[in-house]
């Protein structure tokens, strides 16, 4: 409890990336941090990074991650052990810093347990569901007709619903996911609460990037975001395959932002398919590079493919997208849409022919480029801003442990005080989004970044 008797610390944990560099969880603990609570986090490791350290006022606390899991077994492995470290973890932060709420980020769905033996104590549990593991499954393998498939199938149907029996709370990212915990959790609506994963959009905005970021480029091309299995990277080989070695269309480059399982083998796919000259690969950017890239991108790309998973998850990087003005063609998906709105342009899953076509279309149209790039920042401004998620977001913790939002943060709601940095002459020079007439010849100027317009 604080000073004023209130309970108001949270322990988040995460299995799948570090903070702060999952944005999600980062922008939660900001949240939290803004309206008074403690907060601690634990999760693995990233390359270079310490045991502990605190960040903006949150305790992070960070093991090694498991080896590369390869098969059943290999999984469980991880599994097994990522959750003995939490739970070892889990002591030191009580004994340093007490937790009231316990908030596990999926996936795996197999923190419910760690919460059930906290109850004990009077910890309560929210489950922020950012995957659905069985349509995950699903869209990975396929629906298993042998009896080790059906039953690995079944394992995660029974982990997720543990999850959903011990939560006090859950959280999800979309109506669909919310539909989920509805109908397959048994939760009553009051209980499931939806906070998307919106961008900041003070911090998420264009700037005027670096010339060198085009590379000469007559045209680029973005994609942001992780490169596993389900992910459909490969498809932008694909489209780019189709303009460049079909179409001739030599002067588009694509930019590949980020890391996963598949990364090596796309990279090898690329060489194959003789796009080394067009396609870079970045690996694992920060938001620096991030803003850069999209700020000069004509284009960004969502690959993902009509699967079970893809077709109810929201996809982050439409909104990031959309946060720097950059118009999104996407596979048709049903929360992509959702997202998007008439901003973004679709085309039916899988077919490449007609994803080269949209691109093509839109490259040769830069009015429309620029009208879709300017309803896409207003959109994500107005309707899809972290703010309004944020308020839901610490609205759960408040309601669950009987807390009144603490009016006299409100002025600076929902982002903490940000510490004072050190002038940055490098720093690029921000585009000036309260003038429209700036804004709409920045976005059609792309092609042109070094020239300022004044």
């Amino acid at each position: 409890m604080n000073r004023n008797g209130a309970r108001r610390r949270v322990l988040i944990i995460v299995q799948n990336l570090p903070v702060p560099l999952d944005r999600r969880v980062w922008l939660e603990c900001q949240a939290l941090r803004a309206q008074g609570y403690e907060v601690s986090v634990i999760c693995p490791k990233g390359p270079g990074d310490p045991a502990h350290e605190d960040i903006d006022g949150v305790h992070i606390y960070k093991y090694a991650p498991a080896p590369e899991a390869r098969g059943l077994f290999g999984f469980a492995l991880e599994f097994a052990y990522s959750w003995v470290r939490t739970a070892l973890l889990s002591l030191r932060v009580r004994r340093r810093h007490g937790f009231d709420v316990i908030q596990a980020c999926n996936p795996p769905d197999t923190y419910w347990l760690l919460a059930a033996l906290w109850r004990v104590a009077g910890v309560r549990f929210v489950f922020d569901q950012h995957d659905l593991n069985p349509e995950l499954y699903l869209s990975r393998f396929g629906r298993p007709t042998g009896i080790a498939g059906r039953m690995q199938l079944g394992g995660l149907v029974l982990l997720e619903r543990n999850t959903y029996r011990v939560a006090d709370r859950v959280i999800s990212t979309n109506g669909s996911y919310k539909r989920v915990a509805e109908r397959r959790g048994g939760l009553p609506p009051a209980r499931v609460t939806v906070v998307r994963s919106g961008p900041d959009t003070t911090v998420m905005r264009p700037v005027y990037p670096a010339p060198e970021i085009r590379a000469g480029a007559e045209h680029l091309l973005a994609y942001l975001g992780i490169m596993g299995p389900q992910d459909g990277v490969e498809n932008i080989l694909a489209v780019m395959d189709e303009l460049v070695h079909r179409r001739g269309r030599t002067g588009i480059r694509a930019v590949l932002m980020g890391f996963g399982d598949c990364l090596e083998d796309l990279r090898r796919e690329c060489t194959a398919r003789r796009l080394d000259d067009n396609v870079v690969f970045t690996g694992r950017v920060g938001p620096a590079q991030i803003a850069q890239y999209l700020s000069a991108a004509d284009l960004g790309l969502g690959p993902d493919l009509d699967t079970p998973l893809n077709n109810v998850s929201t996809m982050n990087k439409t909104m990031e997208y959309m946060a720097y003005g950059v118009p999104p063609v996407s596979f048709e998906l049903v929360e992509t849409r959702v997202s998007a709105g008439d901003t973004g342009v679709f085309v039916p899953s899988g077919d490449i022919t007609a994803f080269a076509d949209e691109i093509e279309a839109l490259l040769a149209d830069p009015d429309r480029r620029v009208e879709l790039g300017i309803a896409a920042r207003r959109r994500v401004v107005a309707e899809l801003d972290w703010k309004p998620q944020a308020e839901a977001y610490v609205g759960v913790f408040d309601d669950l442990l009987g807390n009144r939002p603490d009016a006299a943060r409100r002025a600076a709601w929902p982002y903490a005080t940000r510490p004072e940095q050190p002038a940055d002459a490098r720093a690029p020079e921000r585009v000036d989004l309260d003038d429209e007439g700036e804004l709409r010849r920045f976005l059609r100027d792309r092609s042109r970044p070094a020239v300022r317009v004044p």
